[in-house]
Parts: structure tokens; sequence; C-alpha cells
């Protein structure tokens, strides 16, 4: 099974702000994709895979990375940091996938520990590297390679970065505007600004995207080629489509999609708690949560929302 190839890269359009789905641990999986496509939403990234595992074992390979023809355009994320294994990976995905992305961004201990994540952004010689590896083992022109970072307190160390990343043949770069410190502080959209003026591929700004209206402040604060949502997109998947809050008919369309796909009961479950989060009081809450069936959360639904 193998896509219609075209380049990512020609997602971006100029005066077009590009919509995107981030890479989310264990939830930016192909069923919830598959929803957020049918809501506008132009672009989606597979979850934060480990190349090395993914490279070694076929268990690995099936359990992390599923996808379908309608799967598209879509970007699959690796935390490697070892140019071959990179490449390798890369190259596993390459005949299902529009391109890969490089986390360089995530700050938890263990990944950092590892020299997976945001570390990476304070070692642009190997990051230089690990691209390069990628571009010249993956044949297909069209196959991007991008990276998601996060930012430096002194933000010239990362347009520098930036732009290392840039001659070593990046495709874009995906900018969360925090420091690898920084968790629930303001983003800094001034710095998201500086690195925009100092590029001349796409940047995608990252961080606090919760609605219509933030992507287009975002974009005019920072002259960004794309937004890209995670907890937003979570809480209202229709959120790219203009709706303030979870329309019914994505919450059906979420049970229609993950009954479809045999999404398992805990992650069905929780991508719904998300998604009526806002529209429910603490005491459906409290029924709704401990709901403990795929069979009890469609009668509840029926019940309460029936369409």
């Amino acid at each position: 099974m193998t896509m219609d190839m075209k380049n990512p890269v020609d997602l971006f359009q100029p005066g077009r702000v590009l919509k995107i789905c981030a890479p989310m641990v264990r939830y930016s999986k192909l069923a919830f994709r598959t929803l957020v496509r049918k809501y506008e939403c132009d672009l989606c990234f597979t979850p934060m895979i480990i190349a090395e595992s993914f490279v070694k074992s076929i268990k690995a390979r099936d359990s992390e990375f599923t996808t379908n023809q309608a799967d598209g355009p879509l970007i699959v994320q690796f935390a490697a940091n070892d140019p071959q294994v990179l490449a390798d990976a890369a190259g596993i995905v390459s005949p299902f996938a529009d391109g890969v992305d490089l986390n360089c961004g995530c700050p938890q201990r263990w990944a950092v520990a590892e020299g997976y994540g945001a570390c990476l952004i304070n070692k642009p010689e190997l990051l230089r590297d690990m691209l390069r590896q990628v571009r010249n083992q993956i044949e297909n022109p069209n196959f991007s390679v991008s990276i998601k970072i996060r930012i430096h307190k002194d933000i010239k160390t990362t347009v520098e970065l930036c732009r290392k990343a840039e001659a070593a043949g990046v495709s874009w770069v995906t900018v969360h505007g925090r420091t690898a410190e920084e968790r629930h502080q303001p983003v800094h959209y001034d710095a998201i600004k500086i690195i925009k003026e100092n590029m001349s591929i796409p940047v995608i700004a990252n961080g606090d995207i919760k609605n219509l209206k933030d992507v287009a402040t975002t974009h005019q604060a920072t002259g960004v080629d794309g937004v890209m949502a995670a907890r937003g997109l979570l809480a209202n998947p229709a959120m790219f489509a203009g709706y303030e809050e979870t329309p019914l008919a994505c919450i059906w369309d979420w049970v229609d999609i993950a009954l479809e796909h045999g999404t398992p009961f805990t992650c069905f479950h929780h991508h719904l708690m998300y998604m009526m989060e806002r529209i429910t009081s603490q005491q459906e809450k409290k029924v709704f949560n401990v709901l403990s069936s795929t069979s009890a959360v469609v009668d509840y639904l029926h019940e309460h929302y029936g369409l």
C-alpha cells in the first residue's frame, strides 16, 4: 500500500495557515487522526515513536504505527539520537507516510536521560548529522524531514540551531514557544516570530492553541506558516472547523470511527472525557467517567445525547 506521494512542503501556501494535529503520546493515533481530518485538519502527526525499538522489533512496529489509505498527509514522529537508526526508521515508514519528524522538544526526564527530545536542541552537530543521514538514505525527494523544537533562553542560540538545520536540508521547523524547563507558562510568541523572520523554510507555531481565534492571532503575531494544536484538539476535535466546543455530531463521529477501528476501551473513553469536559456538569462527569465498557458508554450517550 503506497500512498499517492506529494511533497508535504507544498501544503504550505502564502496567505494560508496550515492547521496541524500535534504528535500526542497515546492520542494522535489512526482513529483520532481520522476524526480531526473530518473537521478541517490539514496535516497529522503520529505519536512520538522510539526509533531504536521500531527498527529492532516487528512487534513495536505493529503496535506503534498503523495507517490506511485515507490517512494522509501524515508525518511520523521519531525520538532518536543516532543518525543511522533514524534513517533506518524513516526508511521503514517511507512507503506509507509523507515524511518524518525528529522530536527535539520532549522535556520529560526519561527522554532527556536517553539522549532524546529537548536535549537535542543543544547538540546542533548531531542534529545536522541525523537530518543529513535521512536525506541521503531516503530516495524519494518528496519525503519531508522536519524537526519539532523548544526554544533556548537566549533566542539567538535557537535561531543558530534552526539555520544549521535548514542548511542540513530540514523541510520545516515546528517551534513550541517554551523552554525545556517551562510547562504552563505563557508561550513566547515573540521568540517564534524571530525564528520565522530568520528562516526561508516554513515555520509552525505550537503551544496553547485552543480555538480557531487562537490560530488567527498566532498567525498575526508571528507570521508563521502553520499552527499545531495538541490539548486544544483533544478537548475539541472540531476546533479547526470553527466550533467553540465539541459539537454532538463530532462525538458521534468519534463513536463510529473508534468502533470501526477497534479502538481499545480506555482510549475510546479517555477521548470522550476530554471532548465532553466543557459540555458536562460535575455530576454528569462523576457518572460518565467511571463507566467501564463500550456498551455502557454508548448507552449513556444515546440516553443523554441521542441523535
